[in-house]
């Protein structure tokens, strides 16, 4: 389903026209790994120590409101009037329901560089409808300790944090966001489009997840090369989904390290890893893999299937009870994936 339109594409034109800049965009990639494609840099280093267009990301993780415009009234079109130049969303999350949303991104320069510093994000049914906002949008950053980092620990284009809120869509349809990031005295405007569905049936928080058996050692009867693409192998397959359900809290993940299509498999994996020794045994961790036999020719595991899944990956926490406490799609930081295991934990 495609996060961005004409519409949204036409506001960051209509506000570069407005303020009389040079360049143009607003219309982003639809695919957070596409986001982050290398390109030229035009100032400072990120965290990972790779190139970016503005690099605060101390100051990203902790936006305030006093930084942001409030809405008046106004549209989102009249709030792209306040913007002194444009930038590139490449939205990290596509499956919405009526409700409050998570809405996870990144942020890119025309020359496909990152882009840290303090984000909010507004929200309207329409261009020219009143906007709610703003959603102030903390960096979340991906950052692991070294004795839990993978060979591909890595994301897309070392990609450092990911912006996430949480957005209100009360109803089905499509909605346009505005996301407006601080750099010094100016505002930069990237735009994007939430398509909200009347219903999914992938589970959500409240519900109860199927009962699948996920892949253990002795269902693979030792071979370890199907458990797990991550180099090196990590230990989420002791026991069974099915097993535990109901009877101990659990993190659930869907993920594959090594052939992740949006290439971030791999450093959400490690946080799990590294959380896994936060949380010792607190918390069952599982890890299923996406392919068949690790094979993406062979189509999806029947795992994926069973969850309604198409993408990946896929973070699900469910607490004693056997109800989920919280559902991350995409990409994620280490704080949302604490708060998640966390949930699971503390609602027993």
């Amino acid at each position: 389903m495609p996060l961005i339109r004409r519409g949204a594409a036409a506001l960051a034109a209509l506000a570069v026209c407005a303020v009389g800049l040079a360049g143009c965009g607003g219309s982003a990639p639809t695919h957070l790994a596409r986001a982050g494609a290398p390109g030229s840099s035009t100032s400072s280093t990120s965290t990972s120590g790779s190139p970016a267009a503005v690099a605060h990301l101390a100051a990203a993780e902790h936006p305030e409101l006093a930084e942001f415009p409030s809405v008046s009234g106004r549209s989102l079109r009249q709030l792209a009037l306040t913007i002194g130049g444009t930038a590139h969303l490449g939205a990290g999350t596509q499956t919405y329901t009526p409700g409050v949303q998570r809405f996870a991104f990144a942020l890119t320069s025309h020359s496909n560089r990152y882009i840290y510093a303090p984000t909010a994000v507004y929200i309207a049914s329409s261009l020219s409808a009143t906007a709610r906002g703003p959603f102030l949008a903390a960096a979340d950053p991906l950052t692991v300790a070294p004795p839990y980092r993978s060979r591909q620990y890595e994301g897309p284009g070392d990609l450092a944090a990911v912006y996430w809120t949480e957005l209100p869509v009360p109803r089905s349809g499509v909605y346009d966001v505005l996301a407006l990031t601080r750099v010094g005295h100016r505002l930069i405007g990237s735009t994007g489009e939430v398509a909200v569905a009347i219903s999914t049936p992938i589970p959500g928080v409240g519900q109860r997840p199927p009962a699948i058996a996920t892949d253990t050692l002795s269902s693979v009867h030792g071979n370890l090369g199907l458990l797990t693409t991550r180099v090196p192998p990590e230990s989420m397959h002791s026991v069974s989904f099915k097993q535990v359900l109901g009877r101990r809290p659990v993190a659930l993940l869907f993920s594959t390290p090594q052939l992740c299509t949006s290439r971030v498999c791999g450093p959400v994996t490690d946080e799990l890893v590294e959380l896994q020794h936060t949380f010792g045994r607190r918390l069952v961790f599982i890890h299923e893999e996406v392919y068949v036999d690790n094979r993406p020719q062979r189509g999806l595991r029947p795992q994926l299937r069973e969850f309604h899944l198409e993408t990946e990956p896929w973070l699900f926490t469910v607490n004693r009870r056997g109800v989920i406490t919280a559902r991350l799609e995409g990409v994620f930081g280490m704080r949302e994936a604490q708060a998640a295991l966390a949930a699971a934990v503390g609602s027993e």
